[in-house]
């Protein structure tokens, strides 16, 4: 239980949110003002997150027992936020005491729902991998109805929602769930890797999805560079750059990144930081028309600075892994699917774009409450190459039939490599905090 006193100090100093549309030209400023706790920053960036809006700067300082941030955002198409339903959503939940009490769990986000089961699952990445999970669930008489899925460094990982065929329900039966779980794992289990696969369901509470899948990652460990050799000689030109330094003057360690901008790229950086229980004390995010450059002050959550080599090392893989978890499919083939929902439709569709020797990297299915099914999937052919020709297509859409629509957004980025830049930036505090790089290594 969180001590009285705590308690008493949030409601003696209640969240102060003031969003701003006219001291900038080109973006909404949100200034949260709050008193201080572990993962405040993160709770905060993921409301800005789930509604898709776009940070394109952000100014963070958290010393001592004060929280106050400011965000520059738009909305994906470029625009300032003036919707008075979305802005006053934003200060109704920042503002809210409720919001910031932790939960028990120790995560973040909506309650899932009664009405379906959480299944959350990892193993070894494969072709075909999700089509052969979908028929499974399917022939068990499962309904997917939401779920998202990500592939990176040979690993994947999923969450899915569920119910039961006949009920429409959560599917509650101990032996039912035995069953399922044991399918699965057999599926998921990869025939080179002596690991089995993992299937759990989402205990009660409070939870995030996308949050859940970084944990996820990170607990099978695909911040680990194995097999990557030819991944990265591909991938060369948009490798992420990170950079550890250490402050001995404040007591800090100091990241600077740069990497492509991409949607959620802050979250993703939080996340990661926030679930290997570092506090970011400052830092400034600066977005360009391509690039992201990002700079922490950051300890860890016993006060301690990155102390060791191996820290450091560790650091700086998860921090890439958290970036190339969705930026590992802005190079593939995005495909979005409408139509109606019925049992076995993801299996169905799955097997198509198998039989078409499609490989899925990521996929994001949702269901809304009046059965229509919006899918998203970012696919390449077998071998991880982008190019799909046209005839494969045609060839899914007539397997689809014409009770389904599927949008097809052609991949267009061939940007050329980012202008050189300095190695190492501080935007933050400039000479003030001077600086001595114990390990700066590039990951590219």
């Amino acid at each position: 239980m969180e001590d009285e006193y705590a308690k008493l100090i949030r409601r003696m100093n209640p969240p102060r949110v003031t969003i701003d549309n006219n001291s900038s030209p080109d973006a909404t400023v949100i200034q949260v003002e709050s008193v201080n706790k572990h993962g405040i920053l993160l709770e905060v960036v993921q409301v800005l997150s789930d509604l898709d809006l776009v940070i394109t700067k952000a100014y963070i300082s958290s010393d001592g027992g004060w929280f106050m941030d400011v965000f520059n955002v738009i909305n994906p198409d470029g625009s300032k936020i003036k919707d008075e339903g979305v802005v006053n959503y934003i200060k109704k939940v920042l503002e809210s005491d409720a919001f910031y009490v932790p939960s028990l769990t120790g995560s973040v986000g909506l309650k899932p729902s009664e009405d379906y089961t959480v299944i959350e699952l990892a193993g070894i990445d494969r072709p075909g991998l999700l089509s052969e999970v979908s028929a499974v669930l399917t022939n068990l008489g499962c309904n997917v109805v939401n779920a998202e899925i990500w592939t990176h460094n040979a690993r994947a990982a999923a969450v899915v929602h569920v119910t039961d065929e006949k009920t429409k329900t959560a599917v509650e039966d101990p032996k039912r769930l035995s069953t399922i779980k044991k399918l699965l794992c057999n599926v998921l289990k990869g025939n080179n890797d002596l690991r089995t696969g993992k299937m759990t369901l989402s205990t009660p509470g409070f939870t995030h999805r996308e949050r859940r899948l970084h944990q996820i990652m990170f607990a099978e460990r695909d911040y680990e560079n194995v097999g990557r050799v030819e991944q990265e000689e591909k991938e060369n030109r948009w490798r992420p750059q990170v950079s550890v330094l250490d402050c001995a003057e404040k007591d800090y360690t100091v990241i600077t990144m740069r990497c492509r901008d991409r949607p959620k790229l802050l979250f993703d950086i939080i996340c990661t930081l926030t679930d290997m229980q570092y506090v970011v004390f400052h830092g400034v995010v600066h977005t360009g028309k391509m690039e992201a450059y990002q700079e922490y002050y950051i300890r860890h959550i016993d006060g301690s600075p990155v102390s060791s080599e191996a820290e450091r090392e560790r650091v700086m893989q998860c921090l890439e892994a958290a970036i190339e978890r969705r930026t590992s499919t802005s190079e593939a083939l995005e495909l979005e699917l409408h139509t109606s929902d019925r049992i076995g439709l993801l299996s169905d569709i799955t097997r198509i774009f198998r039989e078409n020797s499609l490989c899925i990297k990521r996929a994001e299915i949702s269901t809304t409450q009046g059965g229509k099914v919006k899918d998203i999937f970012y696919v390449t052919d077998m071998t991880g190459n982008t190019p799909v020709d046209q005839k494969t297509i045609d060839s899914i859409q007539k397997q689809i039939g014409q009770q389904a629509s599927l949008h097809v957004r052609w991949n267009s980025n061939q940007s050329p490599e980012p202008p050189p830049e300095e190695t190492r930036m501080s935007f933050l505090f400039g000479n003030l905090f001077k600086t001595r790089p114990f390990h700066t290594l590039k990951l590219a």
